[in-house]
């Protein structure tokens, strides 16, 4: 008798990347069944789960009886709480976070996978904040402390970001580059998160009983800016380097809230690590325990072209 596995965000990058390795792995696809919730289960993302035997749940994550009916007769649980930056971000976060653990405990689910950050303010000893980090951190603490067993995804930054918002622009002179607030030598783990999100829950789904109550620090290895430079110049062909700019003219290209956590997050990383002073042992140690081969960065670019002109 398979077990209920049930995915939230089922059409969203982690969501899609645990289902696409599930269903595609022969051992796996024999233990669980899959049912995947959507905030719409009509759009073509959705349906074409549907059309791989998947199936499809309508779920609100601000309504904790729709949580409870997608949970219904699940064995195990992969859930994450969504980030919009806005004055409710932490409030509306701090909410998903314990109604997904209550639902999971009111439905008897017996495992749950949550997709959580590293607790910014206790390593970094109250220097940082990062609200978009520590929400996470702190409903990860809450989890633990329920009647259920739980293990957790905590995602490094994501390859994806230099297809679309940290993307190379023309610097005018035959050349490219990217932004940021940090120096060139600030290091940051790096992961495929479409890719190889699926390789590390995948690991936690046929061992769940070996990694209860770990946590995942899911990047392939740590990269600097100035190398992530050179790896899209060596994929692209293009002169693209990474170029340092102050705070007051990287957080007038976004929304304050955002620009706010994103320069807050960018500062912790470069003075405290991502995952803290321990995080080159922590991402070894993940990508050892990942069931599969992750993907390079340089392996990423290949496979996901750099769009400049």
């Amino acid at each position: 008798m398979s077990k209920l596995l049930v995915v939230f965000f089922a059409t969203g990058q982690q969501g899609s990347s645990i289902i696409d390795y599930i269903t595609n792995d022969s051992a796996l696809s024999k233990v669980y069944k899959v049912r995947g919730v959507t905030r719409d289960p009509s759009k073509p993302e959705a349906l074409a789960l549907h059309k791989k035997g998947v199936e499809v749940v309508k779920g609100d994550m601000d309504d904790i009886d729709s949580l409870k009916q997608a949970m219904r007769g699940a064995h195990t649980v992969f859930a994450a709480t969504a980030t919009i930056y806005d004055d409710q971000m932490e409030t509306r976060e701090r909410a998903q976070g314990r109604a997904l653990g209550d639902a999971a405990v009111a439905e008897g689910v017996q495992y749950l996978i949550f997709s959580t950050l590293p607790a910014t303010n206790k390593i970094s000893g109250g220097v940082y904040t990062v609200a978009a980090f520590d929400v996470k951190a702190e409903t990860e603490q809450y989890i633990r402390g329920l009647p259920l067993d739980s293990a957790f995804f905590s995602p490094g930054s994501f390859m994806q970001n230099y297809l679309t918002m940290s993307a190379p622009y023309p610097v005018g002179d035959g050349t490219y580059a990217f932004s940021n607030v940090v120096s060139p030598q600030a290091s940051f783990p790096l992961i495929d998160i479409l890719g190889d999100t699926g390789k590390y829950v995948g690991a936690i789904l046929a061992e769940p009983d070996k990694y209860e109550g770990k946590v995942f620090s899911a990047a392939t290895q740590l990269h600097t800016l100035d190398e992530i430079a050179q790896a899209i110049s060596k994929a692209t062909g293009k002169v693209v380097k990474y170029k340092q700019m102050s705070i007051d003219d990287f957080k007038s290209r976004m929304p304050p809230i955002a620009a706010n956590n994103v320069v807050l997050t960018m500062k912790y990383v470069e003075d405290f690590g991502y995952y803290g002073g321990n995080t080159v042992e922590l991402v070894e140690w993940s990508a050892h325990n990942a069931r599969g081969k992750l993907t390079t960065l340089e392996e990423f670019f290949v496979k996901n072209p750099v769009n400049i002109h």
